[in-house]
């Protein structure tokens, strides 16, 4: 089968022929993969940065939408011929999303809404999951000021708009050309993080933060309430003071929560800007999206 991946650890991203998962065993599934979400995180699956279990050459990625073509002993939940989304890491088959077919584990699956295109679902696992996870690890309700720095990108964009959903005070962190975007998801404010000394210049002061930007985190404690809550997702929270509760958030697979986020965007109440591109540019879009220069778009291969 054909994959995107690499040959060795930290090789170089090209287009291989690749092996077929093994037979699903209890509790696992073989999908044809429809379409697969690219990350800055993908850079990381074969240089040690996130450890997935690949075992090159493999192909990389963690999310996909796929057709169940093989199921394992037993399984009840999911059909061959069912269109799933899914997100899985460690990868059970030591391989991929980025490839024509992936071993994964039913419990990390959800079913493919109806409604929901297969990119636009591809695009939801890593993303929305973290989303998700940050703002649980956050304790965000309808009684919280959030501020969320680094709001534009797919992750933060998806946090805003959960936070909305919850009834969260949410102000964004961002450049002044996201600002109208920013309004229509949820945020009640915008900030312009792009300037020096952007925490000094705020007299605004919030219970949470979710820091979603490199480099942010520093400032963006100062204007925490006593007592407040940090979680990153850059894996540079600070540490804490006064009082205030930091933490590094890594996303988890949850098929159940998964289903929950697909069902949210086949309703039009979570949405992402994704554009697709087919695998033979699949290299070159992965080391844009790695070098932070995917201006907010949501990249997804096309199979």
């Amino acid at each position: 089968m054909i994959g995107l991946g690499v040959r060795a650890t930290n090789g170089a991203l090209e287009i291989l022929d690749l092996p077929d998962p093994r037979q699903p065993d209890v509790g696992e599934l073989v999908l044809e993969v429809v379409a697969a979400g690219i990350g800055p995180w993908d850079a990381l699956l074969h240089t040690g940065g996130w450890d997935v279990g690949l075992v090159p050459p493999a192909a990389l990625g963690v999310e996909a939408v796929g057709r169940v073509i093989a199921t394992g002993p037993d399984e009840t939940e999911f059909r061959t011929g069912d269109l799933v989304l899914v997100h899985e890491a460690p990868l059970p088959g030591a391989s991929g999303t980025w490839a024509e077919r992936v071993l994964v584990r039913s419990a990390h699956v959800a079913r493919l809404p109806e409604n929901l295109a297969p990119e636009i679902a591809a695009a939801l696992p890593v993303a929305g999951l973290t989303a998700l996870q940050a703002l649980d690890e956050l304790h965000v309700d309808a009684t919280t000021r959030l501020l969320v720095v680094g709001a534009s990108g797919p992750t933060a964009s998806l946090a805003v708009q959960l936070a909305h959903l919850r009834g969260a005070e949410i102000v964004a962190g961002a450049g002044p050309a996201r600002a109208d975007q920013l309004r229509a998801l949820g945020a009640s404010e915008v900030i312009d993080t792009h300037v020096d000394g952007w925490a000094q210049k705020s007299d605004r002061r919030f219970d949470a933060v979710l820091i979603a930007a490199t480099g942010t985190a520093e400032a963006a404690i100062e204007l925490l309430t006593d007592g407040g809550r940090l979680t990153s997702i850059t894996s540079d929270a600070p540490d804490p003071i006064r009082g205030i509760t930091t933490s590094n958030l890594y996303v988890q697979p949850d098929g159940r929560a998964l289903g929950e986020l697909a069902a949210l965007a086949a309703s039009g109440e979570l949405t992402l800007d994704v554009q697709t591109t087919p695998i033979k540019d699949g290299a070159a879009i992965a080391d844009r999206v790695a070098g932070g220069r995917s201006g907010g778009i949501k990249y997804v291969l096309e199979f």
